[in-house]
């Protein structure tokens, strides 16, 4: 490494959050700008650990020393190259990506971590900026044509690799605008919209056709996509919600967090909704129920549409503020985090169930009941601890159960595994012949940077089933990670 003692002579920073009375009262994204000096200086404390153990803990398996290194030395074009050599979408996983990379980090054995996540994020940045990302359109087509249903993150990385290996792309989206989870699940002070819209100009300049209101399964036939492409990617995500089976349920102002977060999105476009259906928060006593990042990303949205009260609910108990010894380095450490929505407001309460929901007259949601329970597996109820909330809004964000099976993958009659998702073999093919699938829909609700990995590895193996589908294949370079350069 560029500078053998930078671990020992500097400490772990990374990028503040701006003040909290200001960004609650805006949607843009909430950390402040890095210096550049700060920068190189983190970068310095990558250790020449002889085994990077924060490549075993990236499912994208990022040069993460390497870039470390070149951002130390200030060669940020190198950087910006070597960093998207394994990542289509850096400045993706670089800001919504928990760092899985982080927690597997060697000095982070007895020291903080590395700033892996700050470090990735200023590189692609950088690299925007002074205008080392292009387009890069491929040199040779092999007239081979490929659907791709759904826009998130795995859709879109394998549309890229496809794309550039020289095949026809044409990614297919129910909403009204392209990018899944990133452009309606994700609220806009996590990303804002316009880092997914300049990487969607990069791929349409480079070829790949983009189709919105596009449902597959459903507006469009499944059977159109069979007879008119060579091969099939299905990445549409675990989108079936986990419900709250309570009496109750049916009442008024009960809502999926996913019926609320793209509304909030929507607005920020500016866009008219219906207002028999609108979802607000303004005004209200809010209580979430789930206590992952999805409930903390409805935590957040809360805060900036005003509302009086927020509790947020966990049926799991609070986890320690340290590392758990249950989860040593370098896996996934089980501990308490708090994310930039948590220092906003709100109250966090652990260890709570739902007993039953109740209302007025009129059908609207006014109280929950609850009760503290004790720890997995049982959950059993504690005497004495029940207790009455007032509430106008309940927001369930308790996961996801799987994908949406009926419409499409009913339709296909593709083979489900054991937890419900789309079952394929280690090539990624379902077990439809050219049906493959990647993400969500094929591994369960998972991170962005698994979706991106999982999005890469499919594009491989479809290329290399659409290379052998051809009589004369033409000449042309093998699917290859370091195909994508920027």
């Amino acid at each position: 490494m560029g500078k053998a003692s930078g671990f020992i002579e500097h400490g772990r920073e990374s990028a503040v959050r701006r003040p909290v009375p200001e960004r609650v009262n805006d949607w843009f994204e909430i950390y402040q700008d890095f210096p550049e000096e700060k920068l190189r200086t983190q970068g310095a404390r990558c250790m020449d650990c002889g085994v990077p153990f924060c490549h075993t803990g990236c499912p994208v398996n990022n040069l993460i020393p390497d870039w470390n290194d070149l951002v130390y030395r200030g060669r940020w074009k190198e950087a910006v190259r070597q960093l998207h050599s394994t990542n289509n979408f850096p400045e993706f996983t670089g800001r919504i990506c928990p760092a899985p990379c982080e927690a597997a980090c060697v000095l982070g054995i007895n020291e903080p971590a590395v700033t892996i996540k700050q470090i990735e994020k200023s590189v692609v940045e950088r690299g925007f900026d002074e205008g080392l990302i292009r387009p890069e359109p491929p040199k040779f087509r092999t007239g081979k044509k490929v659907a791709i249903v759904g826009s998130g993150p795995a859709g879109l990385a394998a549309a890229q690799q496809l794309n550039r290996a020289g095949h026809w792309v044409t990614v297919y989206e129910k909403a009204d605008r392209i990018g899944g989870l990133l452009r309606y699940g994700i609220p806009e002070f996590k990303m804002e919209k316009r880092i997914v819209d300049r990487r969607l100009e990069q791929m349409e300049t480079e070829g790949v056709k983009l189709v919105v209101n596009a449902h597959v399964g459903h507006s469009v036939p499944v059977e159109d996509l069979q007879r008119e492409f060579d091969a099939i990617l299905l990445a549409g995500g675990a989108e079936a919600p986990r419900d709250l089976n309570v009496p109750g349920r049916e009442l008024k102002g009960v809502h999926f967090a996913m019926d609320f977060l793209p509304q909030a999105n929507k607005r920020c476009y500016g866009d008219m909704l219906d207002r028999a259906q609108d979802i607000l928060a303004t005004g209200k006593r809010v209580i979430i129920i789930g206590g992952g990042d999805t409930g903390a990303d409805c935590l957040g949205t809360v805060h900036r549409q005003k509302a009086i009260s927020v509790y947020q609910f966990e049926i799991m108990p609070m986890p320690p503020a340290d590392r758990s010894p249950l989860t040593p380095w370098p896996l996934w450490p089980m501990q308490l985090r708090v994310e930039g929505a948590h220092e906003e407001g709100g109250m966090r309460e652990w260890s709570i169930a739902t007993t039953k929901l109740t209302g007025d007259a009129s059908g609207n949601v006014k109280q929950l009941h609850g009760i503290k329970v004790g720890p997995p597996p049982k959950f059993e109820p504690i005497p004495g601890s029940e207790f009455v909330m007032d509430a106008d809004l309940i927001l369930l964000a308790m996961g996801f159960s799987g994908p949406v099976r009926n419409g499409m993958i009913d339709q296909l009659g593709a083979k489900l595994d054991l937890r419900g998702n789309v079952e394929t073999g280690v090539d990624y093919m379902s077990s439809v012949a050219g049906v493959f699938a990647a993400g969500d829909m094929r591994r369960g609700q998972s991170l962005v940077v698994w979706a991106i990995a999982e999005g890469r590895k499919a594009a491989e193996s479809m290329d290399v089933y659409l290379s052998k589908q051809s009589v004369q294949p033409p000449a042309k370079a093998k699917l290859r990670r370091d195909l994508v350069s920027a």
